[in-house]
């Protein structure tokens, strides 16, 4: 792991503008972390002749000019790219697009958060999600429609939510190498639950003994802070600028109210990829901040 690098960015794009909401970062992030980026279009089985609206790429040739006049565009002058069109339809593109990953090489896979098969919803169900569950490579999300927003994405913040558990700091050692790229800062969350923002079995004691249950937070407070200080420094030591914070407030609040106080442009999230895209809080805050937050999401599969 210490000497991995992203070299090679995999964009799948179905033809609609929703799909090229990914553009402006692509170009930004392949031109800061010197990646290659291959553009890529699965011909689907019995595909619809529209998606979102718009004339769905169903035959080989259009697909192939389309991409090629989307590796000309302005964002990706300088950057080496690469076009791939899969002609042999097939009925589930994400899986072939994960095939793809492997076969050509990639790193990350950078797409929109809805799916090329007309699904719906921002994760579940999706393409997005599928391709999620099916490997360990990390996945860039960007939320369709966003383009004038991400075009004012410059990377230079990243936010990184966690929860001490040892198993996840997986994504903060993926993302600092990301963020040394880039040369961008690195801000430390944990959100530590208030009344009421609490579930399961804890809400229940919460109820009985609030007192109680507010002294149990309350003690994980000092605890969280030594943690995120312990990573603060190796950061630091390491060569990236870092700060921490403790939120006292539910994941997706907390998530959502830091990124806009620090200034992210990008949030880093842990995922388990199986359990539908959620982060490791229980609740699956993944979605949530996505509604709530335009900002891309990485998500680092953290399964083992």
């Amino acid at each position: 792991m210490d000497n991995f690098k992203i070299n090679n960015l995999l964009v799948p794009l179905d033809g609609s503008t929703l799909a090229e909401s990914v553009l402006p970062v692509v170009g930004k992030l392949a031109k800061k972390i010197n990646a290659s980026v291959t553009f890529i279009h699965v011909v689907e089985k019995d595909a619809p002749e529209k998606i979102h609206g718009e004339k769905h790429l169903t035959a080989p040739d259009e697909a192939e000019k389309y991409l090629k006049s989307i590796a000309a565009m302005d964002y990706f002058s300088g950057i080496s790219i690469h076009i791939h069109v899969h002609e042999t339809s097939v009925k589930d593109v994400s899986q072939s697009i994960f095939e793809h990953v492997k076969e050509l090489n990639q790193d990350l896979v950078v797409m929109c958060t809805h799916g090329s098969s007309g699904f719906h919803g921002m994760f579940f169900g999706s393409i997005a999600q599928q391709v999620i569950s099916l490997g360990n490579v990390p996945v860039l999300l960007i939320r369709p429609g966003q383009k004038k927003s991400t075009s004012n994405c410059n990377l230079e913040t990243f936010l990184i939510p966690l929860d001490g558990n040892p198993e996840h700091e997986h994504v903060l050692h993926y993302a600092s190498v990301i963020a040394k790229m880039c040369g961008a800062a690195i801000h430390l969350l944990i959100a530590v639950p208030d009344f009421g923002s609490m579930s399961g079995l804890i809400t229940v004691v919460n109820r009985i003994l609030p007192g109680t249950t507010s002294k149990m937070m309350d003690m994980i407070v000092p605890d969280a802070k030594e943690y995120l200080k312990q990573l603060q420094e190796k950061l630091i030591l390491s060569g990236i600028k870092t700060t921490f914070s403790i939120s006292r407030n539910n994941p997706a609040k907390a998530i959502s109210d830091t990124a806009k106080k620090v200034k992210a442009d990008l949030i880093v999230l842990a995922t388990h990829g199986t359990k539908g895209a959620e982060a490791f809080w229980e609740g699956s805050v993944t979605p949530k901040i996505s509604k709530s937050c335009n900002l891309p999401l990485l998500l680092v599969s953290v399964r083992k």
